[in-house]
């Protein structure tokens, strides 16, 4: 009774076998493993293994392990081929102990799959067709699937691509209007040169054609930055500059005199270098060259307003320094007094007047106009040196002459060199610096309260202030911001002073201003800036009051010559029209008021 099931389940077996196993031969190994994997009797494994009835004639008529439609891979697109089923026969079904099937195996992507519905979609997913095109089929066609990154590459390059073909023909489109424009002009330049010729007597103004801006192809010029407009602040300012700059003919006065003075001295250098290295059998001798170890005086320099650059209209005084390899003394500085004239008349052959001051200073005075008053302080460096600090230890200071110049004028004079040289390398290339400075050296000569900063004091703060900016300043925004400071008790002793940069030691630059006197400045700051925010900043200057700029006329409609006679007859009829309009209407009124 037993066996007839088991001769049955044996003859079937084979069909379902051909349904679901590849039409190639497989290895034996695979067919081991496939029935290895099958759990039960045979006859559930056929009842298991018998397929639908909508679907066995489908998988009859389809080849296993082949894709469903057999024509060639180029005349299939990568859609269809997709939607296609490809490598069926390499799902295999997985059985329970009960002969039912439990899950499905695809021995080519060696993965399982829980119902009919997932393997239907398997055969056709990508990572199923990629798995039998190169295991079984290398030929099989399979669409390109871009990723994520590449499509967005794809896109900009097509943007990209559109933009640059809007603006080749906006560039074309600009091009043909310009030609027609010049085309245009040239055709009115040739009828008016035709007109002249037929008519000598009227010669109508040249004109030239417009130059073409531009040629085909070319980039567009992007318009340049317009400049930031004056402020009502900036224009004062400006104004007042240009108001105390010094004349052109007091510059070259200064300039004429200085140089005049430093050949000089030059000269009185070489003649006392010469006099100190002469012998005794020598002295009707002229020495060609003078020994530089000989020199006493070893340079000029230039200090003060004229160094820095910061002469106002109507200063007349610079000053020099003039440097020595000994202490100066008082008769050294006679001898340079004796020999100067000497020498001034050796270099120029205009005439200067030489005298010495209480000060221990030499003043040479121009006696052309306008007149030009020069001092010359003596100094050396050796006034600065502290004897206690010696190299050796040992040996004791040569011993100060007894006619030495003043040590505190000496140490002043060196210290206007070191003023000179640190407003060279800060504040000179600090684009408003030297305009806000003579800006304020003018209003502490008007202003008494302000006449208490010292000038080097002044100077400090104006180059704190600007260069402490994020960026450049206006004219106009830099005098703001030093009233700023200022006004916020920077000059007060418990601010924070000005400490001066050019000293070994911390020195207060504000030290000879009294209490009062920083509190009077710093009430004065906060009044300017008051005035500045009501724009009376001619007030703050001393100065009359600027008339607003004039609009930059633009271009404007003009009426045609003989357009105007009959604008004129227009108007009058129009003029008319409402006089007999109007007339009525008066009259009609005269009797209402009766």
């Amino acid at each position: 009774m037993d066996s007839p099931p088991v001769t049955s389940a044996k003859s079937t077996a084979p069909a379902s076998c051909s349904v679901h196993t590849p039409s190639r031969p497989e290895p034996d190994k695979r067919l081991a493993l496939s029935k290895a994997k099958r759990v039960g009797t045979p006859g559930q494994q056929a009842a298991g293994r018998r397929p639908p009835e909508g679907k066995s004639t489908h998988r009859k008529s389809e080849g296993p392990g082949e894709p469903p439609t057999q024509g060639g891979s180029a005349e299939v697109s990568g859609s269809y081929c997709d939607s296609q089923p490809v490598g069926p026969g390499y799902v295999e079904e997985v059985c329970n102990e009960e002969g039912r099937v439990s899950r499905f195996h695809c021995t080519l992507c060696e993965c399982s799959l829980n119902d009919p519905n997932a393997r239907d979609l398997h055969v056709r997913g990508r990572r199923h067709r990629l798995q039998y095109q190169k295991k079984v089929n290398p030929d099989l066609p399979i669409a390109i699937k871009l990723s994520p990154r590449v499509r967005k590459l794809l896109e900009e390059r097509r943007r990209e691509q559109r933009r640059l073909t809007r603006r080749r023909l906006e560039e074309l489109r600009r091009w043909h209007a310009e030609m027609r424009r010049y085309d245009l002009c040239r055709g009115r330049l040739e009828e008016k040169t035709q007109a002249q010729d037929e008519h000598p007597g009227h010669s109508p103004p040249s004109q030239h054609p417009p130059p073409l801006m531009s040629r085909l192809g070319a980039p567009a010029t992007t318009p340049q930055p317009s400049r930031r407009p004056e402020s009502h602040d900036d224009r004062h300012i400006m104004c007042k500059h240009a108001a105390i700059y010094p004349s052109e003919l007091e510059l070259l006065a200064i300039r004429k005199a200085v140089s005049h003075v430093e050949r000089a001295l030059r000269l009185v250098s070489d003649a006392l270098a010469q006099e100190n290295s002469r012998s005794p059998a020598q002295e009707g001798a002229e020495r060609s060259s003078v020994d530089p170890s000989a020199r006493i005086l070893t340079g000029v320099m230039r200090v003060g307003l004229l160094a820095k650059g910061l002469l106002l209209r109507g200063d007349r005084t610079v000053r020099l320094v003039l440097l020595c390899s000994q202490k100066p003394t008082h008769a050294l500085l006679q001898r340079v007094a004796e020999q100067l004239p000497l020498q001034l008349s050796m270099v120029t052959e205009d005439k200067y007047e030489v005298s010495t001051d209480p000060e221990a200073r030499i003043v040479i005075l121009s006696c052309e106009e306008p007149r030009i008053r020069v001092t010359v302080s003596v100094t050396s460096p050796l006034m600065r040196e502290d004897p206690s600090t010696d190299r050796g230890g040992t040996e004791d200071p040569p011993p100060d002459p007894g006619d030495i110049l003043s040590p505190e004028k000496c140490l002043q004079s060196l210290a206007a060199l070191r003023h000179a040289k640190w407003f060279q390398a800060r504040a000179s290339g600090l684009h408003p610096c030297v305009v806000v400075i003579r800006v304020f050296r003018d209003l502490c000569r008007r202003v008494p309260t302000w006449g208490a900063l010292p000038d080097w004091a002044m100077e400090l703060l104006v180059e704190k202030a600007l260069s402490s900016a994020k960026g450049p300043l206006s004219p106009g925004d830099a005098v703001r911001r030093v009233l700023e400071c200022v006004a916020s008790g920077t000059l007060l002793t418990d601010g924070p002073g000005l400490q001066d940069p050019c000293e070994r030691d911390q020195v207060d630059v504000l030290g000879s201003m009294t209490l009062q006197e920083r509190e009077d400045v710093t009430a004065s700051a906060q009044h300017a800036l008051r005035m500045l925010a009501f724009r009376q900043t001619h007030k703050l200057l001393g100065m009359d009051p600027l008339p607003p700029p004039k609009s930059r006329p633009g271009a404007r409609f003009r009426k045609r010559p003989s357009e105007v006679g009959q604008a004129e007859v227009g108007e009058g009829s129009r003029k008319q029209a409402c006089g007999a309009e109007r007339g009525p209407v008066t009259g009609r009124a005269s009797p209402t008021g009766t």
